[in-house]
């Protein structure tokens, strides 16, 4: 069976991101993802040149952010990121390889830098405080995410959703409009 070129990307990059959240990215291989996208590995050298960027285009995300009231920022952001999280592995092994691997944590900073910034510049309209507002935001919904995803601390995983709310948007919420 002949696939287009479309094709074939779309079908290296969906091994590429069940080989990375099955093996990390230290461990995943280029042989290894070819393997699974029953596909020399030659083409996907030729697709995307080389692992790096393989990785960075399997870890394209959309944060889907939502539009926030200011005054419920904290929260819907909070909300939004745990189903996030939660619908998305490709997410968590973003995180958990981009503390250990330079590639994967300057593509984390791209997504969140890029997709976040925005949204903190729109609910504050101070763009000279946006990138460290946006950090911290950052900071609180990265180290929960790897909290209850990466090293599954057992109150972190046994928290609900509503509770985790409660807990962290008055934070996110101080670091958005204060």
């Amino acid at each position: 069976m002949r696939r287009s070129s479309a094709e074939t990307k779309a079908v290296i990059l969906a091994a590429a991101r069940e080989r990375f959240a099955a093996d990390g990215y230290d461990k995943a291989t280029i042989r290894a993802i070819a393997a699974d996208a029953r596909i020399d590995p030659a083409m996907v050298m030729r697709y995307f040149g080389t692992k790096e960027k393989l990785f960075a285009a399997a870890a394209e995300f959309d944060l889907e952010l939502p539009e926030l009231a200011p005054d419920q920022a904290g929260a819907g952001l909070v909300r939004h990121f745990l189903r996030k999280w939660e619908a998305d592995e490709g997410l968590q092994v973003l995180l958990r390889t981009g503390v250990t691997n330079e590639a994967a944590a300057e593509r984390m900073r791209t997504i969140f830098g890029g997709q976040v910034m925005p949204l903190v510049i729109g609910l504050t309209g101070d763009p000279e405080r946006a990138p460290l507002r946006a950090s911290l935001v950052a900071s609180q919904l990265l180290g929960l995410a790897l909290s209850r995803y990466i090293l599954k601390f057992p109150p972190m995983v046994a928290a609900t959703e509503e509770e985790l709310i409660a807990w962290l948007s008055p934070t996110v919420q101080r670091y958005l409009t204060e």
